[in-house]
Protein backbone atom coordinates (compact mmCIF):
# COMPACT_ATOMS: atom_id res chain seq x y z
CA UNK A 1 0.00 0.00 0.00
CA UNK A 2 0.98 3.60 -0.44
CA UNK A 3 1.27 4.71 2.89
CA UNK A 4 1.92 8.49 2.44
CA UNK A 5 -0.98 8.63 0.76
CA UNK A 6 -2.96 6.49 3.35
CA UNK A 7 -2.04 8.95 5.73
CA UNK A 8 -2.76 11.76 4.06
CA UNK A 9 -5.85 10.61 3.48
CA UNK A 10 -6.57 10.05 7.33
CA UNK A 11 -4.90 13.02 8.33
CA UNK A 12 -7.75 15.00 6.54
CA UNK A 13 -10.18 13.23 8.35
CA UNK A 14 -9.01 13.65 11.24
CA UNK A 15 -8.59 17.41 10.63
CA UNK A 16 -12.15 17.57 9.49
CA UNK A 17 -13.39 16.00 13.00
CA UNK A 18 -11.31 18.20 14.95
CA UNK A 19 -12.70 21.55 13.18
CA UNK A 20 -15.99 20.19 14.04
CA UNK A 21 -14.99 19.36 17.10
CA UNK A 22 -13.65 22.00 18.99
CA UNK A 23 -14.95 24.99 20.02
CA UNK A 24 -14.85 27.56 17.09
CA UNK A 25 -12.99 31.19 17.45
CA UNK A 26 -15.94 32.67 16.96
CA UNK A 27 -17.00 31.21 20.12
CA UNK A 28 -16.45 33.80 23.76
CA UNK A 29 -13.54 32.89 25.39
CA UNK A 30 -12.31 34.28 21.76
CA UNK A 31 -8.58 34.79 22.30
CA UNK A 32 -8.65 31.11 23.93
CA UNK A 33 -9.97 29.51 21.64
CA UNK A 34 -8.49 30.86 18.85
CA UNK A 35 -5.11 29.64 20.63
CA UNK A 36 -6.57 26.22 21.64
CA UNK A 37 -6.71 25.75 17.03
CA UNK A 38 -3.32 27.19 16.88
CA UNK A 39 -1.98 24.77 17.70
CA UNK A 40 -3.98 21.79 16.97
CA UNK A 41 -4.19 22.66 13.29
CA UNK A 42 -0.16 23.63 13.55
CA UNK A 43 1.06 20.61 11.26
CA UNK A 44 0.73 17.99 13.52
CA UNK A 45 0.94 14.47 11.42
CA UNK A 46 -2.21 12.72 13.52
CA UNK A 47 -0.09 9.43 14.09
CA UNK A 48 -2.17 8.81 17.25
CA UNK A 49 -5.53 9.00 16.05
CA UNK A 50 -4.79 7.31 12.81
CA UNK A 51 -3.06 4.50 14.72
CA UNK A 52 -6.57 4.33 16.91
CA UNK A 53 -8.39 4.74 13.75
CA UNK A 54 -6.42 1.79 12.13
CA UNK A 55 -6.60 -0.67 14.59
CA UNK A 56 -10.34 0.00 14.88
CA UNK A 57 -10.62 -1.03 11.54
CA UNK A 58 -7.87 -3.60 11.58
CA UNK A 59 -10.37 -5.52 14.41
CA UNK A 60 -13.37 -5.15 11.90
CA UNK A 61 -14.31 -1.86 13.42
CA UNK A 62 -16.37 1.20 12.32
CA UNK A 63 -14.25 3.76 12.40
CA UNK A 64 -16.31 6.75 12.59
CA UNK A 65 -17.14 5.42 16.00
CA UNK A 66 -13.59 5.59 16.90
CA UNK A 67 -13.51 9.07 15.23
CA UNK A 68 -14.30 11.17 18.28
CA UNK A 69 -11.80 9.39 20.72
CA UNK A 70 -9.35 9.56 17.78
CA UNK A 71 -9.78 13.54 17.74
CA UNK A 72 -9.90 13.52 21.80
CA UNK A 73 -6.66 12.06 21.61
CA UNK A 74 -5.09 14.68 19.29
CA UNK A 75 -6.11 17.63 21.74
CA UNK A 76 -4.58 15.42 24.72
CA UNK A 77 -1.46 15.15 22.96
CA UNK A 78 -1.48 18.98 21.49
CA UNK A 79 -1.98 19.84 25.23
CA UNK A 80 1.33 18.20 26.41
CA UNK A 81 3.05 19.74 23.58
CA UNK A 82 1.87 23.18 24.44
CA UNK A 83 2.75 22.59 28.27
CA UNK A 84 6.44 21.34 27.08
CA UNK A 85 7.33 24.32 25.39
CA UNK A 86 6.33 26.55 28.01
CA UNK A 87 9.93 28.15 29.74
CA UNK A 88 9.12 26.42 32.71
CA UNK A 89 9.69 23.01 31.05
CA UNK A 90 11.99 23.02 27.76
CA UNK A 91 11.43 26.56 26.88
CA UNK A 92 11.22 26.34 23.51
CA UNK A 93 10.37 29.43 21.27
CA UNK A 94 9.41 26.73 17.97
CA UNK A 95 7.66 23.62 17.04
CA UNK A 96 7.51 22.24 13.36
CA UNK A 97 8.25 25.38 12.78
CA UNK A 98 5.82 27.83 13.83
CA UNK A 99 6.41 29.88 16.75
CA UNK A 100 5.28 28.24 20.00
CA UNK A 101 1.88 28.93 21.91
CA UNK A 102 3.42 30.44 24.63
CA UNK A 103 5.39 32.81 21.93
CA UNK A 104 2.47 34.17 20.19
CA UNK A 105 -0.72 33.90 23.50
CA UNK A 106 1.53 34.44 26.17
CA UNK A 107 2.38 32.12 28.64
CA UNK A 108 -1.10 32.21 30.77
CA UNK A 109 -2.85 31.91 27.70
CA UNK A 110 -0.35 28.68 26.52
CA UNK A 111 -1.34 27.15 30.25
CA UNK A 112 -5.17 27.13 29.88
CA UNK A 113 -5.30 26.51 26.27
CA UNK A 114 -3.60 23.36 26.87
CA UNK A 115 -5.90 22.92 30.29
CA UNK A 116 -9.23 23.40 28.10
CA UNK A 117 -7.96 21.28 25.92
CA UNK A 118 -7.47 18.33 27.82
CA UNK A 119 -10.57 19.09 29.37
CA UNK A 120 -12.32 19.49 26.48
CA UNK A 121 -11.23 15.87 25.16
CA UNK A 122 -12.67 14.11 28.04
CA UNK A 123 -15.87 15.90 27.38
CA UNK A 124 -15.78 14.67 23.72
CA UNK A 125 -15.40 11.25 25.21
CA UNK A 126 -17.93 10.98 27.76
CA UNK A 127 -20.55 12.87 25.66
CA UNK A 128 -23.82 10.42 24.93
CA UNK A 129 -23.48 11.29 21.32
CA UNK A 130 -19.97 9.49 21.36
CA UNK A 131 -20.02 6.53 19.33
CA UNK A 132 -23.59 5.50 19.78
CA UNK A 133 -23.14 2.20 18.73
CA UNK A 134 -20.32 1.67 21.25
CA UNK A 135 -21.47 -0.25 24.18
CA UNK A 136 -21.24 1.98 27.14
CA UNK A 137 -18.92 -0.22 29.31
CA UNK A 138 -16.42 -0.44 26.49
CA UNK A 139 -16.46 3.48 26.86
CA UNK A 140 -15.82 3.64 29.45
CA UNK A 141 -12.97 1.26 29.39
CA UNK A 142 -11.40 3.52 26.61
CA UNK A 143 -11.78 6.40 28.97
CA UNK A 144 -9.88 4.90 31.51
CA UNK A 145 -7.35 3.94 29.53
CA UNK A 146 -6.59 6.99 27.85
CA UNK A 147 -6.58 9.14 31.51
CA UNK A 148 -3.91 6.66 32.68
CA UNK A 149 -1.84 6.64 29.78
CA UNK A 150 -2.36 10.40 29.73
CA UNK A 151 -1.50 11.14 34.10
CA UNK A 152 1.18 10.41 36.16
CA UNK A 153 2.01 6.74 35.31
CA UNK A 154 1.68 7.89 31.87
CA UNK A 155 2.47 10.84 29.86
CA UNK A 156 3.15 13.13 32.60
CA UNK A 157 4.99 10.84 35.02
CA UNK A 158 7.46 10.44 31.79
CA UNK A 159 7.85 13.84 31.29
CA UNK A 160 8.29 14.14 35.12
CA UNK A 161 11.45 11.47 34.87
CA UNK A 162 12.65 13.33 31.54
CA UNK A 163 12.82 16.75 33.35
CA UNK A 164 14.43 15.22 36.50
CA UNK A 165 17.00 13.31 34.49
CA UNK A 166 18.06 16.36 31.95
CA UNK A 167 21.85 16.73 32.16
CA UNK A 168 22.25 14.16 34.47
CA UNK A 169 25.87 11.80 34.11
CA UNK A 170 24.44 8.62 35.68
CA UNK A 171 21.34 8.26 32.74
CA UNK A 172 21.69 4.46 31.98
CA UNK A 173 18.73 2.84 29.69
CA UNK A 174 16.42 1.57 32.41
CA UNK A 175 15.91 5.59 32.99
CA UNK A 176 15.88 6.28 29.29
CA UNK A 177 13.45 3.41 28.28
CA UNK A 178 11.16 4.47 31.57
CA UNK A 179 10.70 8.14 30.01
CA UNK A 180 10.06 6.66 26.40
CA UNK A 181 7.54 4.27 27.42
CA UNK A 182 5.44 6.72 29.54
CA UNK A 183 6.27 10.36 27.96
CA UNK A 184 5.67 9.23 24.33
CA UNK A 185 4.89 5.20 24.42
CA UNK A 186 1.79 5.62 26.55
CA UNK A 187 -0.13 7.54 23.90
CA UNK A 188 0.71 5.46 20.97
CA UNK A 189 0.19 2.53 23.23
CA UNK A 190 -3.46 3.78 24.50
CA UNK A 191 -4.13 4.82 20.68
CA UNK A 192 -3.85 1.32 18.85
CA UNK A 193 -5.90 -0.37 22.67
CA UNK A 194 -8.37 1.76 22.13
CA UNK A 195 -9.15 1.58 18.64
CA UNK A 196 -9.17 -2.11 18.76
CA UNK A 197 -11.49 -2.31 22.32
CA UNK A 198 -13.99 0.75 20.01
CA UNK A 199 -13.79 -1.90 17.17
CA UNK A 200 -14.85 -5.04 19.24
CA UNK A 201 -11.33 -7.12 19.49
CA UNK A 202 -11.66 -10.31 21.05
CA UNK A 203 -8.95 -10.82 23.73
CA UNK A 204 -6.49 -11.90 21.78
CA UNK A 205 -6.60 -9.45 19.45
CA UNK A 206 -6.82 -7.09 22.11
CA UNK A 207 -3.04 -8.53 23.73
CA UNK A 208 -1.81 -8.11 20.06
CA UNK A 209 -2.69 -4.84 19.27
CA UNK A 210 -1.02 -4.14 23.00
CA UNK A 211 1.85 -5.73 21.93
CA UNK A 212 2.22 -3.46 18.83
CA UNK A 213 1.56 -0.29 20.62
CA UNK A 214 4.12 -0.89 23.10
CA UNK A 215 6.81 -1.92 20.57
CA UNK A 216 5.87 0.86 18.02
CA UNK A 217 5.60 3.50 20.94
CA UNK A 218 9.50 2.48 21.59
CA UNK A 219 10.14 2.65 17.75
CA UNK A 220 8.62 6.25 17.53
CA UNK A 221 10.15 7.97 20.40
CA UNK A 222 13.92 6.18 19.61
CA UNK A 223 13.61 7.38 15.92
CA UNK A 224 12.89 11.08 17.34
CA UNK A 225 16.09 10.52 19.24
CA UNK A 226 17.92 9.90 16.66
CA UNK A 227 16.76 12.67 14.36
CA UNK A 228 17.23 15.00 16.70
CA UNK A 229 21.35 14.13 16.32
CA UNK A 230 20.64 14.25 12.33
CA UNK A 231 18.94 16.71 12.21
CA UNK A 232 16.22 15.78 9.65
CA UNK A 233 13.28 18.47 9.18
CA UNK A 234 10.63 15.44 8.23
CA UNK A 235 11.01 15.12 12.50
CA UNK A 236 7.39 14.92 14.61
CA UNK A 237 7.57 17.14 17.50
CA UNK A 238 10.46 19.10 18.10
CA UNK A 239 12.97 21.27 15.90
CA UNK A 240 15.78 18.80 15.45
CA UNK A 241 18.92 19.18 17.99
CA UNK A 242 17.15 20.64 20.84
CA UNK A 243 16.57 17.94 22.77
CA UNK A 244 19.88 16.67 22.27
CA UNK A 245 21.52 20.71 23.07
CA UNK A 246 19.84 19.78 26.55
CA UNK A 247 21.40 17.28 27.63
CA UNK A 248 18.46 15.22 27.66
CA UNK A 249 18.10 11.19 28.41
CA UNK A 250 18.48 9.39 25.02
CA UNK A 251 19.16 6.49 23.13
CA UNK A 252 21.92 7.50 21.06
CA UNK A 253 23.04 9.71 24.07
CA UNK A 254 23.28 6.45 26.10
CA UNK A 255 24.26 3.60 24.06
CA UNK A 256 25.23 5.35 20.75
CA UNK A 257 23.47 6.35 17.48
CA UNK A 258 24.32 2.63 15.85
CA UNK A 259 22.95 1.04 18.73
CA UNK A 260 19.89 2.99 18.61
CA UNK A 261 18.95 2.49 15.22
CA UNK A 262 19.32 -1.17 15.85
CA UNK A 263 16.77 -1.01 18.79
CA UNK A 264 14.27 0.89 16.77
CA UNK A 265 14.31 -1.81 14.07
CA UNK A 266 14.54 -4.61 16.90
CA UNK A 267 10.94 -2.55 18.31
CA UNK A 268 9.77 -2.27 14.46
CA UNK A 269 10.08 -5.60 13.68
CA UNK A 270 8.21 -6.40 17.36
CA UNK A 271 6.00 -4.76 16.46
CA UNK A 272 5.01 -5.94 13.20
CA UNK A 273 5.26 -9.25 14.30
CA UNK A 274 2.62 -9.04 16.76
CA UNK A 275 0.50 -8.59 13.91
CA UNK A 276 1.14 -12.17 12.34
CA UNK A 277 -2.44 -13.37 13.36
CA UNK A 278 -4.06 -10.71 11.22
CA UNK A 279 -4.44 -10.33 7.39
CA UNK A 280 -4.19 -7.42 4.82
CA UNK A 281 -6.55 -5.60 7.32
CA UNK A 282 -3.64 -4.58 9.72
CA UNK A 283 -1.77 -3.76 6.58
CA UNK A 284 -1.94 0.19 7.81
CA UNK A 285 -0.60 -0.93 10.90
CA UNK A 286 2.44 -2.84 9.73
CA UNK A 287 2.93 -0.31 7.22
CA UNK A 288 2.92 2.90 9.93
CA UNK A 289 5.60 0.77 11.98
CA UNK A 290 8.18 0.44 8.99
CA UNK A 291 7.33 4.44 8.38
CA UNK A 292 7.87 5.73 11.63
CA UNK A 293 11.54 3.88 12.01
CA UNK A 294 12.64 3.21 8.02
CA UNK A 295 11.88 6.91 6.91
CA UNK A 296 13.24 8.75 9.98
CA UNK A 297 16.95 6.47 9.73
Amino acid sequence: MDIKAYLKEECARVDSALDSFLPAESNPPCALHKAMRYSVFAGGKRIRPILMLSACSAVGGDISQALPFACAMEMIHTYSLIHDDLPAMDNDDFRRGNPTNHKVFGEAAAILAGDALLTEAFRLMSSPGSAPAVDAIKKLKVINEIAGASGSSGMVGGQFVDMESEGRPDIDIPIVRYIHTHKTGALIRASVLSGAILGGAEADSLAAMERYGRAAGLAFQIADDILDIEGTTEEIGKDAGSDEARGKATYPAVIGLSAAREEARNMMNEAVDSLKTFGTEADPLREMALYIVMRKN
